[in-house]
């Protein structure tokens, strides 16, 4: 069995109602472990004035990353059919969101996913779940734990670590 950690977000419409469709849809698919508190956070690589809503959840399955993926992107699609892209290639507001952040201790790179997410330690509306979730995981690219990253990246923005 593997434990995965994965990130659901919404921006746009009801964004609690799409967050709570793919819980459900998840737990149907995976059974919860566990979810974190929802959170707000700011658009992340593109310019909206939507906030999102984001959670957290472990979940565990037998699947492979590659097959855990493709379940993940069809929950997506079953909730919203429209791209999280815009005509550029650009991120566009988004009903739902659905990205693993990581699997066990898996690294692994693909043209489809990677393992750890290759963002993780940039996305404080990653890396706040992520603690709350399995404060003791460890990054295997960095050896680092969620909180140590989110410190690093308050540090960075000079907004101090507020992950105690």
């Amino acid at each position: 069995m593997h434990l995965v950690f994965a990130n659901i977000g919404s921006n746009i419409g009801d964004r609690e109602f799409h967050i709570r469709q793919a819980i459900e849809r998840i737990a149907d698919e995976f059974g919860i472990c566990c979810e974190s508190t929802i959170i707000e956070s700011e658009p992340w690589g593109f310019d909206s004035k939507n906030i999102f809503l984001n959670v957290g959840l472990s979940f565990k399955t037998n699947l492979t990353p590659d097959e855990t993926l493709r379940s993940l992107n069809k929950i997506e699609r079953e909730i919203c059919t429209e791209s999280h892209r815009d005509n550029e290639g650009k991120y566009a507001d988004r009903k739902i969101d659905i990205d693993i952040m990581a699997i066990d201790q898996v690294m692994l790179e693909t043209e489809m996913l990677t393992l750890p997410h290759a963002c993780l330690e940039k996305r404080d509306f990653f890396l706040i779940p992520m603690t709350e979730l399995s404060p003791a995981w460890t990054n295997p690219r960095n050896g680092k734990t969620a909180k140590e990253m989110l410190c690093e990246l308050y540090q960075g923005s000079r907004h101090g670590c507020s992950a105690e």
